[in-house]
């Protein structure tokens, strides 16, 4: 019995005297750095991903672009022979007589210069310059026409004066009337779905739009310069149809790089540079080539 109260007494004293063993600190701040070192990668990597977008549209960026592909070149050489023109009416209006004022290309001219007044307002890249000549364009046909009438009937030509007027009003009002009834004419057209009609009627250059009656426009010029391909050269205006022959050049360049990309006006433009170059070759050879060996 003495034995067992002495190892129970030992026993006590061990459990007392003990005292666990202390783990070593786990390594914390070794996870830590790895948790706050892990957002790293893709802090290296974004500058990376961001770099690829920026060459990508680097790439896709536009270069410089040449004269030839400028719509800003052509659209201002166009404008400066189109003020040529304008010029040309003006100077007919003060150095020429009237009696070789064409009331068919006047006419034609004034409804071309009203329809391409608005086409450069509205056009992209937009051009101040060459609507402001159309306008000032307009005065001065108004003019030419009004000097072409009072000649006529002081002429005695009394019933060409009145069939010309005539038309004159019919014109205008069916151009009123197209402004005024056009858009609901177009979107009963488009919302019929009618397949290539309704397409062609929302088109961007569509025939309810200035993109498609501006050209139109000057294919009546070109028409009325191929029915006069025989006028007498001295009821030829060399100002005029210099002004004419330039512009076609020009615009047949700058109807493929502005928006919408207008394939009717560059036609159209080929067409105007032809038949006015035909008119004033047959000027210059009348009028500086056969006509001075003529004379000798």
């Amino acid at each position: 019995m003495f034995a067992s109260s002495a190892s129970r007494s030992a026993l006590r004293s061990a459990i007392r005297s003990y005292r666990p063993r202390q783990q070593a600190p786990r390594p914390r701040r070794a996870f830590a750095d790895k948790a706050e070192a892990a957002p790293a990668a893709p802090k290296e990597a974004a500058p990376k991903a961001a770099a690829a977008p920026a060459k990508a549209a680097a790439k896709d960026a536009p270069k410089d672009k040449s004269w030839w592909n400028s719509a800003e070149f052509w659209g201002g050489a166009g404008a400066i022979a189109g003020w040529g023109m304008s010029g040309a009416a003006i100077y007919d209006a003060a150095i020429q007589g009237p009696e070789i004022i064409s009331l068919n290309m006047t006419g034609v001219l004034i409804v071309y210069s009203s329809l391409f007044a608005r086409w450069a307002w509205v056009v992209k890249p937009q051009n101040l310059l060459l609507s402001a000549c159309h306008v000032t364009n307009v005065a001065a046909q108004l003019n030419q026409m009004r000097r072409a009438l009072e000649y006529k009937s002081s002429q005695g030509q009394g019933d060409e004066v009145k069939d010309i007027t005539m038309k004159a009003a019919a014109t205008a009002a069916a151009g009123a009337g197209f402004f005024v009834f056009g858009p609901a004419v177009q979107g009963a057209i488009v919302g019929a779905e009618l397949g290539v009609v309704s397409a062609a009627a929302a088109a961007p250059a569509g025939p309810f739009t200035v993109h498609f009656w501006a050209p139109m426009s000057k294919w009546l010029i070109s028409g009325a310069s191929f029915m006069d391909l025989d006028r007498p050269t001295d009821k030829i205006s060399i100002a005029q149809y210099t002004a004419l022959t330039f512009t076609g050049m020009f615009f047949s360049r700058y109807s493929l790089l502005v928006n919408p990309i207008n394939y009717l006006l560059c036609s159209v433009n080929i067409a105007l540079f032809g038949s006015s170059a035909w008119h004033l070759g047959r000027k210059v050879n009348a009028d500086y080539i056969e006509g001075p060996k003529k004379a000798e």
